[in-house]
């Protein structure tokens, strides 16, 4: 079991440097990357102009499927990591905050979902 886990932790890693890469095409800053908090993790943070976005990256074996693992429990969890985050640089204090996620499957082009869900 131990290597099925190593190679999903990689193939996470690879799936947020894919979504790092979508973003910056579209124009995005990255700010962070794997942001841990005592509260939970971040998977990237991203500016454009100013816009905030928290970034969730999701992979697995299919869109549909990734699509699905977000529930209402993870994403108090993503809101307390960000707050944390800003608690942490109060320069972007001043930003719109969006919460966005990139689905990736293998074999498919991630898709970006602005907005996600609500603050």
């Amino acid at each position: 079991m131990r290597a099925e886990r190593a190679r999903a932790y990689r193939r996470g890693l690879f799936a947020e440097a894919l979504a790092a890469l979508l973003l910056r095409l579209k124009g995005h800053r990255i700010v962070a990357r794997r942001y841990k908090t005592p509260v939970g993790e971040i998977d990237l943070v991203a500016l454009k102009g100013r816009r905030l976005a928290f970034i969730e990256v999701k992979r697995r074996k299919t869109a549909e499927d990734a699509a699905w693992t977000l529930p209402a429990k993870q994403r108090r969890r993503i809101v307390r990591a960000a707050q944390y985050w800003l608690a942490g640089h109060p320069a972007y204090a001043g930003h719109d905050i969006a919460f966005d996620v990139v689905l990736a499957a293998p074999w498919t082009f991630p898709r970006y979902i602005a907005n996600a869900f609500p603050l």
